[in-house]
């Protein structure tokens, strides 16, 4: 019933930018935080950003100042702009629908690959 679905990768240059876009359908979108990871082959997923119900972000030590993430409460989608890309960036990137008294939700993931 919940599907998210991202959208947006693909190959980029170092410097380059990329916007990511989650779809949601089947969520009660305004009360689960929502967030992307990412996950390197042979590295364990970490946390990119992440947006609260009441608009908070955090990002993580090497998005901060690159990246962003936002809510659009009309689309009911997730959006990650990334900027200045760099080769440690790439990555499988994936969009998550939290809560704490709910089920969590997962996207499959979409490939960002960072080469001159």
């Amino acid at each position: 019933q919940v599907q998210l679905v991202e959208a947006g990768g693909g190959l980029v240059q170092p410097g380059g930018f990329l916007t990511l876009s989650c779809a949601t359908s089947g969520l009660v979108f305004d009360v689960y935080t929502l967030a992307w990871y990412r996950q390197a082959p042979g590295k364990q997923r970490e946390l990119v950003a992440q947006e609260r119900p009441g608009g908070n972000s955090d990002y993580a030590d090497f998005a901060r100042g690159r990246f962003v993430i936002s809510r659009d409460r009309f689309r009911k989608t997730i959006e990650l702009q990334m900027n200045n890309l760099k080769l440690e960036d790439t990555a499988v990137y994936y969009c998550a629908a939290t809560h704490q008294y709910r089920d969590n939700y997962w996207g499959q993931g979409t490939q960002v690959t960072v080469s001159s």
